[in-house]
């Protein structure tokens, strides 16, 4: 099992590769700039970055390519996450309120990311923007008080977004949420 976590400049994007390895994934840390011909990987990461860059396409790398023709499942993590409602329609912008440190997910539907999981966890968040309308085709998984989406999935594809970050120690079940995506990478 292969899956690569896409380098978008965020601070935790090394901890999204080590939770990968710890779990006995075959993973390794490319840059946005790769070209999809040149990625074989069962899976996809789209890393979290610097305040904003999810709203900012240029800086995006290629994202989109990833997003548009990959045929493996995509899991984006806070600006990866922002980005992929933009690209899908949907729209992401400043928060209403920012949300930095502890908060509480709220699991809507467990679908494949929260299956086996408490309907309700503490996550660790660090994010001054947010998606604000869910694109079409897509379902809202998770939230938080503060924040509408915290989790979003494709409703066609195995492409799902994270607003707040597993792959930090202060998340709960946050291996386990890279698990399930395991599984879901396993599945095609």
């Amino acid at each position: 099992m292969k899956i690569f976590v896409i380098d978008n400049g965020g601070q935790w994007t090394h901890r999204e590769w080590r939770v990968l390895r710890d779990i006995g994934v075959d993973t390794k840390i490319i840059p946005n700039t790769t070209p999809l011909d040149e990625i074989d990987a069962d899976g996809l990461v789209l890393s979290g970055g610097a305040p904003s860059v999810g709203l900012e396409v240029d800086k995006m790398g290629r994202n989109s390519e990833y997003l548009e023709k990959a045929d493996i499942p995509i899991l984006g993590i806070c600006a990866g996450h922002q980005f992929m409602a933009i690209f899908f329609g949907g729209k992401a912008g400043a928060s209403g309120i920012p949300e930095f440190g502890k908060a509480t997910i709220i699991v809507d539907d467990e679908d494949d990311l929260f299956v086996g999981l408490p309907r309700k966890f503490e996550a660790w968040l660090s994010h001054n923007d947010e998606v604000s309308e869910v694109p079409p085709d897509f379902m809202v998984l998770a939230h938080s008080e503060n924040c509408p989406v915290q989790s979003m999935k494709h409703t066609k594809r195995p492409v799902y977004g994270l607003q707040f970050h597993p792959e930090v120690e202060h998340t709960e079940h946050g291996y386990e949420i890279f698990k399930n995506f395991v599984r879901v990478c396993e599945v095609g």
